[in-house]
């Protein structure tokens, strides 16, 4: 999908250096950004300080922005996911207010009919795969961080999920 024009002056302009662009950047994402960060987060404390790390991040990283490898959104997107994930990771005082275990039938996604037919089919999995998706689905780690993990290639690891 190509860039809008929108997409392509902010990325100019943040390119040139032109904080004014943060705010054209703010004002057409940071809706969805926001919620993406607060989903992950569960504060508004801690969603309102990933989501300004975010825009730093986004405006350091500009020159990194390949448009032949996807959306800009997307690619923000990936920014404010990944640093919402890594505040978590790195915060000292996290309270899981949530059980996120996919072995608790209580908290079963209404899409998975049968928690036990799930649990047979990740049962029923080679260990590196199982591992390989516990890390991504269940760890929340990117597939270039859980690759690392398992001290396989990536290309290796991305089979694996498949």
């Amino acid at each position: 999908m190509a860039a809008t024009q929108d997409d392509l002056l902010i990325i100019h302009q943040l390119k040139q250096g032109d904080q004014r662009s943060l705010l054209f950047l703010y004002d057409k994402y940071s809706a969805a950004l926001y919620g993406v960060i607060l989903r992950i987060c569960k504060r508004e404390d801690l969603a309102q300080d990933v989501l300004q790390d975010s825009y730093l991040k986004i405006w350091q990283k500009i020159d990194k922005y390949d448009p032949s490898k996807g959306r800009f959104y997307t690619w923000a997107y990936r920014i404010a996911k990944n640093t919402a994930l890594n505040s978590l990771r790195n915060s000292k005082n996290l309270i899981q207010t949530e059980d996120f275990s996919v072995y608790n039938k209580e908290t079963a996604n209404p899409e998975v009919k049968d928690i036990s037919s799930l649990q047979g089919v990740l049962s029923s999995l080679e260990a590196h795969h199982l591992r390989a998706i516990e890390l991504v689905y269940f760890s929340g780690l990117t597939h270039q961080e859980a690759h690392k993990e398992m001290d396989v290639p990536l290309g290796t690891f991305k089979s694996y999920i498949r």
